[in-house]
């Protein structure tokens, strides 16, 4: 039995599922699954290889991801929590294969390196790579980031490693269409701008500590702290010049120039119009 076993959230999934089904299927773990009603062929193809299914109405991906770490009977002393719409490269693959507990015994956590697709594209600037994200953790001891309405992270107490070498890829083929992405990210907004007036009114705080110099996530809750201080309306293009210049994303070429203008502007003033729309005193 492999120490660790796989968490994989799904809602019709049916194009990328087989995919990142058939890069981990060889390592021979336990594959658990968390259905939110998907009405195409992914419980079919979670059927075909084996995994274990569970069905959990879809809220945010916060509280769903504490929905499957809290539905399945794990007994591997580790679990690497993925998305549907994700890879394992073979490089990653093989840190997994030869991975042993007894060699990680101080280590609550592990980061793994992601490569985002957008559009059969990989952003490698624009501050998109590399891109480390907390993936595998101890059993029982990382958890869901439930003061996040729309952002899900993983959280463990203690000490962590970060895997620079390995990748996972992750590309939703679903966002090749610009109106699946808009509409999407249309929802998105509603979230974050929701979560960001809770915030105003201290109803949410930061679970992990802002610090610049600390771990990815530390680094991220030290970013988000300074974003939510910038004046709205002006911070998306305070963000996507930064983007684009500061950290290069102008030479990810014209599909990567797109999506750091759809991804690092549209949506951060969508967000923005909305918090405003929401403060506006009513007649």
């Amino acid at each position: 039995m492999k120490n660790f076993s796989f968490i994989i959230l799904t809602f019709n999934e049916e194009q990328h599922l087989p995919r990142l089904l058939k890069s981990i299927v060889d390592l021979n773990a336990s594959i658990y699954i968390l259905d939110s009603g998907s009405t195409d062929e992914t419980l079919k193809i979670a059927a075909d290889f084996k995994a274990e299914v569970k069905i959990n109405p879809f809220e945010n991906h916060p509280k769903q991801w504490d929905c499957a770490l809290k539905s399945f009977d794990i007994q591997t002393p580790w679990i690497i929590g993925l998305d549907a719409d994700q890879i394992v490269t073979p490089e990653l693959f093989a840190l997994l294969q030869n991975f042993k507990d007894e060699d990680h015994k101080n280590t609550n956590g592990i980061y793994f390196n992601r490569k985002n697709y957008f559009k059969g594209k990989w952003i490698k600037y624009g501050g998109f790579y590399p891109k480390y994200l907390l993936k595998m953790f101890r059993t029982n001891i990382g958890y869901s980031d439930l003061n996040e309405n729309m952002d899900h992270r993983f959280i463990v107490p203690g000490q962590t490693e970060i895997w620079k070498n390995g990748h996972i890829l992750e590309e939703n083929l679903k966002e090749n269409k610009i109106s699946f992405w808009i509409a999407k990210h249309n929802r998105y907004s509603d979230l974050i701008a929701e979560e960001e007036i809770e915030r105003l009114n201290n109803l949410r705080n930061q679970t992990i500590k802002p610090d610049f110099w600390g771990s990815p996530d530390e680094r991220n809750a030290w970013l988000k702290r300074l974003w939510w201080k910038l004046p709205l309306g002006l911070r998306p293009f305070l963000y996507f010049s930064y983007r684009l210049f500061f950290k290069l994303g102008i030479l990810d070429g014209s599909t990567g120039i797109l999506f750091h203008f759809l991804q690092g502007f549209w949506f951060r003033l969508i967000v923005d119009v909305k918090i405003k729309e929401i403060l506006k005193p009513k007649p």
